[in-house]
């Protein structure tokens, strides 16, 4: 016998009722149900509520209660839907204001947190006076960046939000950091940027948009580091080409952007990119400019200079890890970008600062003027210093690997020398000097002269059309010579990196940098390369920013088998992170020493860990060793003024600079006997330099001289009965470390 389960017949069952037997029905018609009024009886299941009635009659007609009622809905605070939640309810929590005392909004207790403003302590009276409302809150820098910031640069990003936020000098908000290169400013920028996105110590982001402004090459780079740094917590706009609709479209929407949450708070555009949209960037204001490579403002009258300056931005940051390059007055122009005034007019600059520094420094200058210039230096110092910061790379000497600079001075071929000196007795480039013109046919002679120091290739279509100054010197090559192929032993300074770079794929695995600042010698380095079957990558202004970015991503991998990376040092001197290699080659000196400073500064960075070797050649006793005293002259006035050395030595009188046109035959190194070092007898260093004192002055730190037998790099000593003639050995940091 089959018994129901149904709840109601369980019910049934508890409640004592009889059991009626079940049958089943004998016919498929439906039998109509028994309602509660037929049987008399209502069977519910204990498990089922009845239902209440619904009507269209409201609970309460009292409308005050009715008010009531809402009102205690409307002021429940939110309540986020997950049991047990007690994390925070966010910046604004739907439009509610929180209760309580305003915080900062990272933690300023939490060890190793980086404190930028902390509010000054208030006694208990104060404390009940203060609105809560207004009271100032820490600023703390995001953990994720204080956790990997090293301690120079923690310095450094206090200096510059102390900068922008005018805590420094009242009224001006710029600063220019001046780090030497690979020392993360970069990384220091972008804690600054983020830090004043996001917080201030009114507890609301101290700025809404940000723009950093950069070399073309660059660009990439910056976004690449911004997304490596903060992940996906910002989405930056990086313009780096495209049309100029679309360009334009893309600023406009950027300038337009308002609010506390600014779906993208930084631009990225380069210097170039800027200038022609200019107009579009400056019909809105930006709360921070950043100009990476800022020394390309040197210069206040051109039309970047000027574009950037009429920006409506009070915060202005300047980088430069070189920030004199050839004289005051552009210096004078990178400080007054970006705080105005501070300096006076350009004219009261020159004639308050420059022109008595310059005359103290001449060697030829009297007590009196360089007693004046020092003391105008150190007012200069002063000034400056509230709204600079520098550092020097041997802070890198604790996180880097050895670095090994040498000056390599080459002699040149016969036929080189006699090319040399039939161009002197042409084209006479002296007698205008010593006029004291300087044409144009003086400046093509300096151009020809450091071709000619390179290779005798590059001034071939000159002799074959004679040319002034190469009248007749076609018959002096050998018979039979053709461009189309590089000839090595034509050249002392392409026979020696032929040795360079022999003995340094077959003893070794290390990559070389090859750096010109002419595009034709990089066309000998690809032939030399194709001869010598080395695999090698170049990068110059043809290329464009896109693949730049590609092909250094390539030649860094360990796995890549190029040899050798071509650089053009005009293309891409600046900001490039080559540490694939650990050797790099600077063929031919720039007159401005801050470009080669920036082009030898591309192995030796973050991540880099071979010892490095770099190797400037100069073809000995002509223009190129001129051109290097007077790198040396410059780099001794950024030394007295930018880093604040004392007594830097004077060695070129003015009078000896201007004697670029000579050829001296007779010298190992023309450089090294006007320095009169005292420590070499008959070209070799015979004692050690003596402790605090400096062999040159920005030669200063060029302490070991060195001939064939005081050599320690194999490489070069390989390369010595080449073409070499003598080496400055550069004080490395191999000797901070102890290493002999």
């Amino acid at each position: 016998q089959r018994r129901s389960l149904a709840p109601s017949q369980l019910a049934k069952r508890k409640a004592g009722e009889e059991e009626e037997e079940w049958h089943p029905p004998t016919t498929r018609k439906r039998q109509k149900p028994v309602s509660e009024t037929d049987s008399g009886e209502c069977y519910r299941s204990p498990f089922r509520k009845p239902l209440a009635q619904l009507t269209n009659r409201p609970h309460c007609l009292d409308s005050s209660q009715h008010e009531a009622f809402i009102r205690s809905i409307l002021s429940k605070p939110f309540k986020v839907p997950i049991p047990n939640y007690k994390g925070p309810l966010g910046l604004r929590a739907l439009g509610i204001k929180r209760a309580g005392l305003r915080s900062p909004l990272h933690d300023p207790f939490e060890e190793g947190a980086l404190v930028l403003y902390e509010p000054p302590l208030l006694s208990a009276h104060d404390q009940l006076k203060i609105d809560k409302d207004k009271a100032p809150v820490h600023v703390v820098v995001d953990p994720v960046l204080s956790r990997v910031l090293r301690p120079h640069q923690r310095e450094g990003v206090k200096f510059l939000w102390d900068c922008v936020t005018s805590r420094r000098i009242p009224g001006s908000h710029g600063c220019i950091m001046a780090d030497e290169m690979g020392l993360g400013k970069t990384l220091q920028c972008i804690t600054l940027m983020w830090t004043l996105l996001r917080q201030s110590p009114d507890c609301k982001p101290e700025i809404e948009k940000a723009m950093v402004v950069s070399p073309s090459s660059l660009v990439r780079n910056w976004y690449n580091e911004v997304e490596k740094w903060l992940g996906g917590r910002i989405q930056p706009l990086a313009i780096d080409g495209g049309s100029k609709e679309e360009i334009d479209r893309k600023l406009v929407g950027f300038m337009n952007q308002r609010g506390l949450r600014v779906p993208s708070p930084i631009l990225i555009i380069s210097y170039e990119t800027f200038r022609l949209h200019a107009e579009a960037l400056q019909k809105g204001s930006v709360g921070l400019v950043i100009c990476d490579e800022g020394h390309r403002l040197k210069n206040s009258e051109n039309q970047t200079y000027q574009a950037l300056n009429s920006l409506n931005t009070p915060r202005r940051v300047l980088i430069s890890g070189t920030p004199i390059q050839n004289d005051l007055l552009e210096y004078f122009s990178l400080v007054h970008f970006v705080n105005s005034g501070i300096l006076g007019t350009a004219q009261e600059f020159k004639r308050h600062f420059e022109i008595p520094i310059l005359k103290g420094r001449d060697a030829d200058a009297s007590e009196a003027e360089r007693q004046k210039g020092e003391e105008r230096l150190k007012e200069l110092i002063s000034i400056v210093n509230r709204c600079l910061i520098r550092r020097t790379s041997d802070i890198l000497s604790k996180y880097l690997p050895v670095k090994i600079e040498q000056v390599v001075c080459c002699r040149l071929t016969p036929l080189q020398a006699e090319l040399y000196k039939n161009f002197l007795k042409q084209a006479k480039p002296v007698e205008e000097l010593k006029e004291g013109k300087i044409s144009v046919s003086s400046l093509s002679s300096i151009t020809s002269l450091k071709k000619l120091c390179n290779h005798p290739a590059l001034i071939h279509d000159k002799c074959v059309e004679e040319e002034e100054g190469f009248m007749g010197a076609l018959d002096l090559f050998p018979a039979g010579y053709s461009t189309k192929s590089v000839e090595p032993q034509l050249s002392g300074k392409m026979l020696v990196l032929d040795y360079i770079l022999a003995v340094t794929k077959s003893t070794s695995n290390d990559k070389v940098v090859l750096v010109s600042n002419y595009t034709q010698t990089l066309d000998l380095f690809e032939k030399l390369c194709r001869n010598r079957r080395y695999l090698y990558v170049r990068l110059d202004g043809t290329m464009s920013i896109k693949k730049r970015a590609k092909v250094v991503e390539r030649f860094n991998s360990a796995s890549s088998p190029e040899f050798i990376f071509m650089l053009s040092s005009k293309a891409g001197g600046c900001g490039l992170n080559l540490i694939g290699a650990n050797r790099l080659v600077m063929f031919d000196p720039d007159w401005n020493p801050a470009n080669d400073e920036q082009a030898m500064a591309r192995v030796w960075r973050d991540g880099q860990k071979k010892t490095c070797y770099i190797y400037r050649l100069l073809s000995t006793g002509t223009i190129e060793e001129k051109i290097f005293q007077r790198q040396t002259h410059k780099k001794a006035l950024s030394s007295c003024v930018v880093d604040e050395e004392q007594d830097v030595e004077r060695h070129f009188s003015l009078g000896e600079l201007k004697e670029l046109f000579t050829l001296n035959e007779s010298t190992t190194s023309d450089t090294h006997d006007k320095i009169k070092c005292r420590r070499c007898v008959n070209g070799h260093q015979v004692r050690p330099p003596p402790e605090g004192s400096d062999c040159t002055s920005d030669l200063s730190q060029w302490h070991h001289c060195a001939d064939k037998r005081g050599l320690q790099d194999s490489v070069l000593k390989a390369a010595w009965d080449a073409a070499v003639t003598f080496t400055f050995h550069h004080h490395s940091h191999e000797e901070q470390r102890g290493i002999p």
